[in-house]
């Protein structure tokens, strides 16, 4: 009898191991962004990032994906390039089934060969540039509008006031003259910037820059560039005594970067690539700020760049489901559920990828950061 006794415990044990491997909730499907967790866009990063997670989470408390939950693995590439490659690598090897959310345009560049080599879909690439969408990359799945289509807006209305002396300071890379580009285009055929100069990205130094902005006596300035480099770039201006308007991309859309400005903030014009966060008229916003106060004293605040995370979120999980449902839980099943999302509504804004298009989005506003330092449209 202990003999008997003895095989049953072992055979008992045996089937709740094999219970455990089998159970849904420990199942999961593993997500990975690279991106500066620490360095000049932690700010933005950090809001975009606790964006996708309030979305994640909401899936996840729902049953998740097919019975399997979703958690997004997060490496710091400290917003080098040569960094997020290596990153990458380290999450393909850990079985992420996609990419996504990676900040920054060389960033973005510098990871396109591994999604054809490993056919690894990469969703919602925090970057607006033109080289994310033309050509059309099979793996690579846009969320949100172009730097090209926010710095035209920009410029434009700029230009539609009766604005003459605009400058543009870009960083000098792939991003600054992709978006540059834009900007050029929206000052049209009878206007030019009084000056168009540029910084490094790695070394941003101003104080060449700004004695020049100061000597062409500008009206606005447009900057484009990232997080800390921008706002130490508009704090020398304005030591310099320049009272110019000051500009840039949605980028910068967060509430780091109005807390870095400081009092300086009010006034500063940031463009948008999605509705206001108190648009609670518009679905996408108001799911936001309900799943946000359904966490209480943990509710984290409704920014841009928090809803740009929560909506690629959306789009991400969309594609999941989709491929769950067809049984085919897999990269290239991702990739096949992504490119026959149709007229798909995000909750008031509607995304439709095929094929031959993987733009997403094309919304572009302009918005004025308040005495309060909240985005006002």
């Amino acid at each position: 009898m202990p003999h008997v006794r003895l095989l049953l415990r072992q055979s008992l044990a045996g089937l709740l191991a094999l219970a455990c491997l089998a159970s849904p909730a420990l199942a999961q499907i593993r997500i990975g962004q690279t991106a500066g967790l620490t360095g000049a866009v932690a700010a933005s990063v950090k809001e975009a990032s606790d964006g996708a997670r309030l979305y994640f989470e909401a899936v996840n408390a729902r049953g998740g994906i097919g019975g399997q939950k979703l958690e997004l693995v997060s490496l710091d590439d400290q917003f080098d390039p040569k960094r997020t490659a290596a990153n990458a690598r380290t999450l393909i090897d850990q079985g992420v089934i996609a990419l996504f959310l990676t900040r920054g345009t060389p960033h973005n560049q510098a990871i396109l060969p591994l999604l054809t080599e490993f056919k690894l879909p990469l969703v919602g690439p925090s970057t607006g540039a033109m080289a994310m969408h033309d050509p059309v990359h099979p793996w690579l799945f846009n969320v949100r509008a172009t730097y090209q289509r926010e710095a035209e807006r920009t410029v434009k209305h700029l230009v539609q006031i009766g604005m003459q002396r605009i400058a543009m300071v870009q960083v000098d890379d792939s991003f600054g003259q992709d978006a540059a580009t834009g900007a050029l285009r929206g000052f049209g055929s009878t206007t030019k910037p009084v000056l168009h100069d540029k910084y490094d990205r790695s070394k941003p130094d101003f104080s060449k820059i700004v004695p020049r902005i100061v000597a062409a006596d500008a009206q606005a300035v447009l900057y484009i560039g990232s997080g800390t480099a921008v706002i130490d770039g508009m704090k020398a201006l304005r030591a310099a005594g320049s009272k110019a308007q000051f500009l840039t991309l949605s980028n910068n859309a967060s509430s780091g970067f109005v807390k870095g400005l400081g009092e300086l903030a009010h006034g500063v014009v940031v463009s948008q690539v999605l509705p206001s966060e108190r648009s609670l008229g518009v679905p996408l916003v108001k799911e936001a700020h309900d799943l946000s106060k359904a966490r209480g004293a943990a509710a984290p605040e409704i920014t841009p760049a928090l809803l740009e995370g929560f909506v690629s979120a959306k789009v991400l999980a969309e594609g999941l489901r989709r491929a769950a449902t067809a049984r085919d839980l897999t990269r290239a099943g991702l990739q096949r559920a992504l490119d026959g999302l149709k007229n798909h509504d995000l909750g008031g804004l509607e995304l439709s990828y095929s094929p031959t298009d993987h733009t997403g989005l094309d919304y572009a506003d302009l918005s004025i950061i308040a005495a309060d330092g909240r985005f006002r449209r």
